[in-house]
C-alpha cells in the first residue's frame, strides 16, 4: 500500500480489530470498519472509518487482529476537490480522504476534523475522532 497517514500527535485511544489472514497491513493505513468488529484498508468513498493501523501487521499467515489508532493528529493525503479548516471529512479511497458532503454522520463516516487546508494530492494535518 502507500500513502500511509504519519502521526503528528500520539493518539490516546485504541481499538483492537478483527483483520483476515494472509493480509499484510502497514502502520498508518486508514482502516474501515465492517461487522463484526472485522477492518480491512480503506478502498472507496464513504466506508465507515475504523481508526488507522497503529501496530504494523506483518504476518500474512496466522495474526488474526491489530491494533487501531481512534485519535491523535495524521497527516493524511487529500483526494480531489478542496478541504477547508474544520469541515468533516470521510474516506475516499486507499489512504485518502475527501470532503463529507451530507449530514448523516451516524453512520461512522467521518474521520476528522482538519487543522489546514489543502486540495487533490496534498498532505494536511487532521485531527482524528472514531466514533466507532
Amino acid at each position: 500500500m502507500a500513502n500511509e497517514a504519519v502521526c503528528i500527535e500520539s493518539p490516546t485511544r485504541f481499538a483492537r480489530r478483527t483483520v483476515a489472514v494472509g493480509t499484510a497491513i502497514p502502520y498508518g493505513t486508514l482502516m474501515r470498519l465492517a461487522t463484526p468488529n472485522t477492518a480491512s484498508a480503506s478502498t472507496a468513498d464513504n466506508e465507515v472509518f475504523g481508526g488507522i493501523c497503529w501496530v504494523e501487521k506483518t504476518d500474512t499467515t496466522s495474526t488474526t487482529e491489530i491494533v487501531v489508532a481512534l485519535d491523535g493528529v495524521w497527516a493524511i493525503l487529500c483526494s480531489a476537490g478542496a478541504i477547508t479548516i474544520g469541515q468533516d471529512v470521510v474516506l475516499s479511497g486507499a489512504n485518502l480522504i475527501t470532503v463529507y458532503a451530507t449530514l448523516d454522520d451516524e453512520k461512522g463516516y467521518v474521520v476528522g476534523k482538519p487543522q489546514e487546508g489543502g486540495a487533490g494530492s496534498t498532505t494536511i494535518n487532521v485531527r482524528v475522532n472514531c466514533l466507532t
